[in-house]
């Protein structure tokens, strides 16, 4: 239920406690039967609790004929006020305002994340003209413009190099977990991030057509086409409204006693189905924040119970996110693996690039010894390093490298790495001294228990797929590890929500798992997006319903069926509370219930339901070796 706190000016979860408090304090001396000044305590009940019910109400017949669950609870509450039934009006009241309290802090507002978003937009561009450099805002870049890019720098707008080699960090829109070299003729979007070379660059796609642009639109959309699950007890409200008005003029017809009508409002008044899910979903929320899932949006277990697919990002999240050393290989008769790998390292380690500090790590692990100093070292963007290392000079880098250094690279090297390419790993060619030497091979690595995972999700009846923007022979790599059929690689931030849509339009029900900015739109299009909170950029989280707040996602399966039994103990909930009140609205047919005992033997359903409800607090699956003991 909502609560008009703009109205009311009520301002808070904070100020709604202490109502809430004020109120059952008051229904409590009501029943000590204490009355200051000759006035029942519960009036505070009604007031505090009750006017917010009453005009919600109101409004919402008046501006929208909207029946809701407050219809009828107005209804009960103005009959007992009527026929002197204040307790029972106050109590009814505090338990319906009870309940939506518990529905506010489990439902939190959407966020969208889009001025994150903002601030990644570059806000300044360096335009070169006349032969002079001018520093201007990005939002003024025209297309045709040439501007340059210093090291560091991001790149104002979308464009192709024309001057320069460097590498640039194109995380933001393809989550790449590796820098991509870049050269004259290649193409660079606005938002990501030069990282080493300068180099000049003629402007193509400008203003909202930029690539960060559309980013923020794709966020705006998927963000709006996920409609938020409406209360159990609002969906039913029309037909509970219509039974119990029914009921209770039949009864007042019948027997003229009007204070049986108003006992029948009272037991009908929809007190547990309010509370059924907010209390299954608080326990169920404690239960997953205990196993490292931060629950943002109230019905996100919910929405998760019914997922037919489960759409991984790779890059951060199934593995690691960065580079390691799989195979060093030397081809001269006269330099072992061994000895070619410290030198490279020794080589590399003066060098930023994320490849030049994976073999420098990759090398201290293997050896426990720290990597040689070089001299005479050179970093040339886009292509490698050079350096003078034990009386031998070395060469780190890609093929063009080595044919500058003299030594291009044989068919023989070619066909010795090629193995390592098909799988999607990047490779390092080495010289030394002039000749070609070998290759060091890196790749990101999976995570242990990504396959158990995986095998985990797909034994509940989830299918997996795999969405990234690497190249297809890494993500077949990694598929095949994990037994994934479905694979779509190369995938822009667009091309995930087109699939995700594609996928809701079949009727399929998807969970999504990213973490970086581009994943932003998928986990907001997705039926539930569930985001990396360790490794995850602040955007994704963001984005998403849920975050790993430890990245451990060996609790993705713990995660699925808590939901799933979660929903069980939502529709007991629902049955046990339903049931009472029809036995409830018998007895007070017959006159057995007046509205104060009808109250508190209808609440007892909302007892009921709460004490069930905590026990999702320490819910924990059984392991499949014990469930068949």
């Amino acid at each position: 239920m909502k609560r008009l706190e703009a109205l009311l000016e009520w301002g808070g979860t904070k100020k709604e406690i202490a109502l809430l408090a004020l109120s059952g304090a008051a229904l409590l001396l009501s029943i000590a039967g204490v009355r200051p000044a000759g006035i029942d305590p519960a009036w505070a009940a009604i007031v505090l609790c009750g006017i917010p019910i009453l005009l919600e109400a109101f409004i919402g017949l008046v501006t929208a004929f909207d029946i809701k669950a407050d219809v009828l609870v107005s209804l009960a509450l103005v009959a007992s006020v009527v026929i002197g039934e204040h307790f029972a009006a106050g109590e009814v009241a505090f338990i319906m305002q009870l309940g939506a309290l518990l529905e506010d802090l489990t439902v939190a507002r959407a966020r969208a994340g889009i001025e994150k978003l903002v601030h990644l937009t570059p806000r300044t561009a360096r335009r070169l003209r006349g032969g002079a450099e001018e520093i201007i805002p990005a939002e003024q870049v025209c297309v045709g413009d040439m501007l340059r890019v210093l090291p560091g720098e991001a790149i104002p707008v979308d464009g192709v190099i024309t001057e320069g080699n460097t590498s640039v960090d194109q995380a933001v829109m393809t989550g790449e977990s590796l820098p991509v070299d870049k050269g004259p003729g290649d193409a660079v979007s606005s938002g990501t991030v030069n990282q080493f070379g300068a180099f000049v660059m003629r402007a193509q796609k400008v203003g909202q057509d930029s690539s960060i642009q559309r980013m923020i639109r794709l966020v705006q959309s998927a963000d709006a086409g996920k409609a938020r699950i409406v209360g159990i007890a609002d969906r039913w409200a029309t037909w509970v409204v219509v039974v119990a008005l029914a009921a209770a003029a039949l009864t007042w017809l019948v027997t003229g006693q009007v204070i049986r009508a108003v006992t029948i409002l009272v037991v009908f008044c929809p007190c547990a189905l309010v509370l059924a899910t907010p209390t299954a979903i608080m326990a169920a929320i404690g239960n997953a924040t205990k196993h490292g899932a931060l629950v943002r949006e109230g019905d996100a277990l919910e929405r998760l119970a019914g997922v037919s697919k489960w759409m991984f990002d790779k890059t951060g999240t199934l593995t690691f996110g960065m580079p390691q050393v799989v195979c060093v290989k030397s081809l001269l008769p006269d330099v072992d693996d061994e000895t070619l790998y410290r030198l490279a390292a020794a080589a590399e380690h003066s060098s930023e690039h994320p490849l030049g500090r994976a073999v420098v790590q990759g090398w201290q692990t293997h050896s426990g010894q720290a990597a040689g100093e070089a001299n005479d070292f050179s970093m040339l963007p886009g292509r490698g390093v050079t350096a003078q290392t034990q009386g031998r000079r070395v060469a780190a880098g890609n093929e063009a490298l080595l044919a500058m250094c003299g030594a291009p690279v044989p068919q023989t090297l070619r066909c010795a790495a090629q193995p390592y390419w098909d799988r999607g790993c990047t490779v390092i060619y080495l010289a030394l001294d002039g000749r070609a030497a070998g290759f060091i091979a890196l790749s990101d690595t999976l995570r242990p228990q990504a396959a158990q995972v995986v095998a985990e999700l797909r034994g509940a009846g989830v299918q997996p797929v795999l969405l990234t923007g690497d190249n297809e022979n890494a993500a077949r790599a990694i598929a095949g590890a994990l037994g994934v059929e479905e694979v779509h690689a190369g995938c822009l931030p667009e091309d995930k929500l087109r699939l995700i849509g594609e996928a809701q339009a079949r009727g399929q029900r998807l969970c999504m798992l990213g973490d970086g900015v581009n994943d932003a739109p998928a986990l907001k299009k997705a039926g539930v997006g569930i985001a990396m909170g360790g490794v995850g950029s602040d955007i994704a989280v963001d984005a998403a319903d849920i975050a790993l707040v430890n990245d451990d996602i060996c609790e993705l399966p713990h995660l699925l069926c808590l939901a799933q039994h979660m929903m069980r103990v939502i529709r007991c909930n629902l049955t046990f509370s339903m049931a009472l009140n029809f036995i409830a609205i018998l007895l007070a047919m017959t006159g057995v219930l007046n509205p104060v005992v009808g109250a508190l033997v209808h609440n007892a359903g909302s007892v009921f339901v709460i004490v069930h409800s905590a026990f999702l607090l320490r819910w924990r699956k059984k392991p499949r070796a014990a469930a068949r003991l």
